[in-house]
């Protein structure tokens, strides 16, 4: 398949306008149009996605830049000098956790349930681990069953995915919203409802973050 054509099929799937999509991946309208078409304008020719384009999809789809680049057809042009190809998709292997509980270290949980690869490029930028997700609150965008790639920080942004611990219990997967006041804790799944913590909270029960999502791997064919 193309990269347009990944695309297209990712919005479709999602329900995810152009728009949407420009928005998630940092990738202009324009652009996302070309490749969808496979056509630049300027040229007549199809368009010649670069290495930082197609990292951008990626990150868009919650993919990895080498689960989506081994999507492309073999004949896809790529705008990078073949040895920049090859250093991208260099594989570090993190452990997949089936649960993250407070109060134990990450790399002290003995709950490895698989490995996934990481670039060795996103590896120089920090800790990692894999966490498989349990439940239907991140639906549609990350599903039960899903894994997803985490960096080990207990900082976030507001807009961030982050993975947090709250009152001892097991991890949990949410968007993070910054207050003065607190934070709140938002579910993709509208039928779930956002859950708000106080700065007293946040020091009390605790509330403690312990990653940054920075990559989701769809492990269910989502239909529809």
């Amino acid at each position: 398949m193309t990269l347009g054509q990944i695309i297209k099929a990712y919005r479709e799937t999602n329900s995810m306008s152009m728009d949407d999509f420009s928005k998630a991946s940092k990738i202009s309208k324009g652009y996302i149009s070309q490749l969808e078409n496979n056509l630049n304008p300027k040229t007549g020719e199809p368009p010649v996605p670069s290495i930082q384009s197609i990292r951008k999809a990626a990150n868009g789809m919650f993919m990895t830049f080498d689960e989506l680049f081994s999507q492309l057809d073999d004949n896809t042009k790529v705008d990078a000098e073949p040895e920049k190809v090859k250093m991208a998709k260099k594989a570090i292997r993190i452990p997949v956790l089936g649960n993250v509980a407070a109060g134990v270290p990450i790399e002290a949980i003995e709950d490895v349930i698989d490995y996934e690869e990481i670039s060795e490029e996103l590896a120089h930028t920090g800790d990692f681990f894999a966490l498989k997700i349990k439940g239907d609150s991140m639906e549609p965008r990350i599903c039960n069953g899903d894994v997803v790639i985490v960096r080990k920080q207990n900082y976030a942004e507001s807009g961030d995915l982050v993975i947090v611990l709250v009152n001892g219990d097991s991890a949990t997967c949410k968007k993070l919203a910054k207050f003065p006041s607190g934070i709140r804790l938002i579910p993709f799944n509208q039928t779930y409802e956002p859950m708000f913590y106080s700065n007293e909270e946040i020091e009390n029960k605790p509330v403690r973050i312990i990653g940054r999502v920075v990559e989701n791997r769809q492990k269910i064919l989502k239909i529809g």
